[in-house]
């Protein structure tokens, strides 16, 4: 079945892997493309990028006849067209985050439930080779019951190349929901367990004196609902040299009763301590899983969901988890109940 997809968005590079893929896929059909920003469209335009058939979102969706809806528009745009794709009854996929606000995730929540839509993000974490070694490591029990994980996902900040609206007051929404969304999805998918409470939550800015409202530092303290404790830094602060290929981007160390694990985006393999052991062991690299497309794709499809696979469920409930992480740092709260 081949569904026609329309992309409306394009102000954050991520979507143009959504839409690379689309264009190779022979189950999608891309059939309206809008970019309501002048610079982007001219911009991707001038470099034979991407192909535009609209400059507003409202004609797209209104003159349109699709299936799906994908959206890369700047975070605190993008809820307001997953709600106007959902409205004008297509399915819908954003990168992340897909949203800012609370209010937006309960609309989209009612939108897609009361229509019997799907919905998704670009949740890629939890399908590379690394996320599903260590989750497929701890459903075996290799380290036992899990009761604490550190993690890092320190991105760099690459300013004058990183796009100049994440520096306009309103636009970005918060590092912890920017980066942390993949942590706080792929933590209870990996080990079970729900994030059950936010003890203390901080944003700060840090490297970016000239833009005081952004804050690019970012740090979490959570508890799990077996009492597990995850502490975690989201910050902008990697160097910009090495940027996302350095050893120490998105690196996740699980303790457990049995013994430890540790793994990362750029590590070659898992190193596995088990509890009786003095050196541990380097577990090689599950295969990447077939990734959030597919998921989405299948549930449109309604056929029978791959075990562990990206849901619409899933999406909605870490988005929402990941903004009241955020709403958290906002306001100085602690021992904030999630569940």
């Amino acid at each position: 079945m081949t569904h026609r997809i329309a992309f409306i968005g394009f102000r954050h590079g991520h979507i143009l892997s959504l839409y690379d893929a689309a264009r190779e896929r022979e189950d999608l059909e891309i059939v309206a493309v809008c970019e309501e920003d002048a610079a982007t469209r001219a911009d991707l335009t001038d470099k034979g990028r991407v192909e535009f058939t609209h400059e507003k979102a409202d004609d797209l969706l209104s003159a349109t006849e699709c299936d799906i809806v994908a959206v890369g528009d700047t975070f605190a745009r993008r809820g307001r067209l997953l709600v106007a794709g959902l409205e004008a009854g297509h399915h819908v996929i954003a990168d992340k985050p897909a949203c800012t606000r609370l209010a937006e995730i309960d609309q989209i929540s009612t939108l897609a439930a009361d229509g019997g839509l799907q919905v998704s993000c670009m949740l890629g974490m939890r399908d590379g080779p690394f996320m599903r070694t260590t989750r497929r490591l701890l459903q075996e029990g290799a380290i036992g019951e899990v009761h604490a994980i550190q993690f890092g996902g320190q991105h760099p900040l690459l300013l004058g190349s990183r796009p100049e609206w994440y520096f306009e007051p309103g636009e970005h929404g918060g590092t912890i929901n920017d980066i942390g969304i993949h942590a706080i999805d792929s933590i209870p998918w990996a080990c079970g367990h729900q994030i059950a409470r936010v003890e203390a939550a901080r944003c700060w800015n840090a490297f970016a004196p000239q833009y005081p409202h952004f804050e690019d530092g970012a740090q979490v303290m959570l508890t799990l609902d077996n009492g597990a404790g995850v502490l975690g830094d989201l910050s902008y602060f990697a160097p910009d040299g090495p940027g996302y290929s350095m050893p120490y981007y998105w690196r996740m160390t699980w303790w457990g009763r049995d013994g430890m694990l540790e793994a990362g985006t750029n590590m070659p393999t898992v190193h596995l301590l088990r509890a009786e052991d003095t050196e541990g062991e380097q577990i090689p690299l599950d295969d990447s899983g077939p990734g959030y497309l597919d998921a989405f794709l299948r549930s449109i499809n309604q056929d029978e969901p791959l075990e562990g696979e990206l849901t619409t469920d899933q999406v909605l409930a870490s988005s929402r988890t990941a903004i009241r992480i955020q709403a958290a740092a906002d306001e100085g709260a602690t021992a904030v109940a999630l569940t």
